[in-house]
């Protein structure tokens, strides 16, 4: 799922981040079929040497002029606009103007900043390729997760960072893929997608949820912290290490089970040919910027973090609910939009690489990251959820199971995820 989480991001980066003044485009290589057989590309496609039959492909040339001139396109962008919000988050932090500022001001600042380190951790992997572009998706596609985490263990708020991560798997499996499961059935009536990759991912997600339960069960029955901390921890080097081997199989030796959706250009009357998408910011100022970002990010979250209690004890909502039900929004809003975006043009096997692939991402990468963070930083921080969140981790991969195993959706399908993921934010806002 990490190639379609790819793909999806370009999608995004190309469409709803665009700027005001002009839509970015890609360059079409058109590959006349009158020479050709059909079956030949479909060959080259899935065996990942299609290009060779490109003899002229232009190097893009970067100069300091258009390096600037794409990076003031990318700032100007409709989703970036709120980047604004991002000083005024940091002076409600140091002006103290209490909790409620400072909470909201830097939870909807971290919005675009988590959108743009996105784009441009899509910017440096058309630079490096897919397998590496892959792995820097893998990275930092979950940046925002994996620094909120970091703060909130500093913090000793184990509560909100197993709910932030919780939260991040239902809201990616019930709500973003609900919304594009119902959007695209009120434009399509029946939706198809590869349901080989949603079975591996569902059976990873499977995985992880017993990785939860069994330390959760473990922490209910033994009462021994010790046992619970060191089952977890190794739990979490496990998981870690099954995400290395799903890397592995999905970007080198598995990499065609994954393609499907580039044959999808080649099927029908009309062959146009695959687009090859060129860097607009050359991979140096790439680096720089995705710097910055993560900077402003650890900052940002920092000041989030530190105004929860406070926002707590002044406004009455629990941890929970800002762990489970809001604070997951700051790093899945753009994702709402892309997964929506793409189910209402019928690109079904990209909203799978947005909402089924980011949760695989988190359940695989960050939630045993949060573990071993906790480890180095000498916090007991662990896989033993509360029985109800391990319960509902449980039920919502099942529910997602039942709806993705025969590859269709449609927009019912959709209202039950959505449903499901209301009674989701009703159990945790009395819990």
């Amino acid at each position: 799922m990490v190639l379609q989480r790819m793909r999806a991001t370009s999608y995004l980066r190309r469409t709803v981040s665009d700027p005001f003044s002009r839509r970015r485009t890609t360059m079409p290589y058109t590959l006349g079929l009158s020479s050709q057989p059909k079956d030949l590309y479909k060959k080259l496609i899935m065996t990942g040497n299609s290009l060779s039959i490109i003899e002229d492909e232009p190097i893009p040339v970067f100069t300091f002029q258009s390096d600037i001139f794409a990076i003031f396109e990318i700032l100007t962008s409709q989703f970036n606009i709120l980047l604004i919000f991002a000083p005024f988050g940091m002076l409600s932090y140091y002006l103290n103007w209490g909790p409620l500022a400072t909470f909201w001001l830097n939870f909807i600042a971290l919005i675009p900043l988590a959108n743009l380190l996105g784009i441009l951790t899509e910017e440096l992997a058309l630079h490096t390729g897919e397998v590496i572009g892959g792995l820097l998706n893998a990275t930092f596609g979950n940046a925002v997760e994996m620094i909120l985490t970091v703060q909130g263990i500093r913090a000793g708020l184990f509560t909100v960072v197993q709910g932030t991560l919780l939260g991040s798997i239902l809201s990616n499996l019930l709500l973003i893929l609900g919304m594009a499961f119902f959007a695209g059935g009120l434009f399509h009536h029946v939706q198809k997608f590869n349901e080989k990759g949603a079975s591996f991912s569902t059976s990873l997600l499977m995985l992880s949820c017993m990785a939860i339960t069994i330390p959760t069960i473990v922490a209910q029955v033994h009462q021994s912290q010790y046992s619970t901390l060191m089952i977890s921890r190794l739990t979490a080097l496990l998981l870690s290490f099954t995400y290395v081997l799903f890397l592995f199989f999905q970007l080198y030796t598995h990499i065609n089970l994954f393609r499907e959706e580039d044959l999808s250009v080649l099927d029908g009357n009309n062959f146009y040919g695959r687009r090859i998408e060129c860097p607009s910011i050359s991979w140096q100022i790439g680096v720089i910027l995705i710097l910055i970002s993560t900077t402003l990010i650890s900052l940002l979250s920092e000041y989030l973090v530190e105004s929860i209690s406070g926002f707590v004890c002044e406004w009455g909502f629990s941890e929970n609910f800002i762990g489970v039900i809001l604070l997951p929004l700051v790093g899945n809003a753009a994702e709402h939009m892309t997964a929506v975006s793409v189910a209402i043009k019928n690109k079904v096997d990209l909203t799978m690489g947005v909402a089924v692939g980011s949760s695989t991402q988190i359940a695989l990468f960050v939630v045993p990251f949060s573990v071993l963070a906790g480890w180095v930083l000498g916090q007991p921080m662990t896989l033993s959820f509360t029985p109800v969140s391990a319960m509902i981790l449980m039920l919502a991969n099942l529910i997602v199971i039942g709806i993705v195993q025969d590859g269709e959706s449609n927009w019912f399908e959709g209202s039950l995820l959505i449903i499901s993921y209301c009674i989701v934010a009703v159990v945790y806002w009395y819990v």
